[in-house]
């Protein structure tokens, strides 16, 4: 709302510059645009989570939807809007040039209440790490489950009925991955790596509806949806191999790594008994 009442009183000069139709300076670049969604996309990325514990909503075919619905809205028109007031309030050079663009916005225009803004950054940051650990513990806990992953992993806490060993699992990977230097090189990496596993699935979504089209499928929409996501998710692929081929090949590999894991230790049914018993 601050950003809409400070543009209602006239304060145009940073979303409209005099240069606006200036096109002398560099333009962005098709790469560049890819690697930027990665970083603008992965604030979004909780719109995938709730897939993840679908076993453990009621009538999930009624409620996944209308939460997907509701929330992506939502969630997009409050972000818009956040970025818009960052835009309308902070000039280029002070936004390319601070730590936190929030806390800058907040300090010019909040005043004395200006520790608002952090509050209310670390209660989102909160949220979503509380939303990541209880979705996220779950992949870990249906692989071994599915006897993809060793199985402690799938036990359960009698006491709180939760996959506790997934979850430190979760936790203990986490804290692994903080020890990068680079919080920009540890989200391109990440992200490129969700979009991977996103785009498979619904390409294998695509493939299974054509070879299965009896299964029941409480859930449907028109072809035309999950091609175009998928073609918006090879863009986001396949551009920053070219661009980028270090750090997103070097992604790549790690995801492709599971392969060989998977059809030996998984694909490979006439294991010896002695590796069978260590894996139960």
């Amino acid at each position: 709302m601050t950003g809409l009442v400070v543009l209602a009183m006239g304060k145009v000069e940073n979303i409209l510059p005099e240069n606006t139709f200036d096109f002398s300076e560099k333009l962005p670049t098709v790469g560049g645009t890819a690697m930027a969604l990665y970083n603008s996309l992965f604030a979004y990325a909780g719109w995938n989570f709730l897939n993840f514990v679908t076993e453990e909503m009621k009538e999930p075919h009624k409620n996944l939807p209308r939460a997907i619905y509701l929330s992506l809205p939502i969630v997009t028109i409050v972000y818009v809007l956040a970025n818009l007031a960052y835009f309308i309030v902070l000039s280029p050079y002070e936004i390319s040039t601070t730590e936190a663009v929030a806390v800058s916005f907040a300090e010019k225009y909040y005043g004395v209440f200006a520790f608002v803004m952090p509050l209310a950054v670390s209660m989102s940051c909160f949220g979503a790490v509380n939303g990541l650990l209880f979705t996220s513990g779950r992949i870990f806990f249906v692989g071994a489950r599915e006897k993809q992953l060793p199985a402690f992993l799938s036990y359960i806490s009698v006491k709180r009925k939760t996959p506790m060993p997934a979850m430190v699992f979760t936790c203990l990977l986490s804290l692994l991955m903080l020890l990068s230097d680079s919080i920009w090189t540890l989200v391109d990496y990440i992200s490129f790596a969700q979009w991977f596993s996103v785009g498979a699935s619904i390409l294998a979504m695509l493939y299974l509806r054509r070879k299965h089209p009896e299964w029941p499928r409480p859930i449907r929409f028109h072809w035309i949806v999950p091609v175009t996501f998928l073609l918006f998710c090879f863009y986001l692929l396949v551009v920053p191999l070219y661009t980028e081929p270090k750090g997103t090949g070097l992604c790549l590999l790690m995801v492709l790594s599971g392969i060989p894991v998977y059809y030996v230790c998984v694909a490979w049914k006439s294991k010896p008994a002695a590796f069978e018993r260590q894996q139960d």
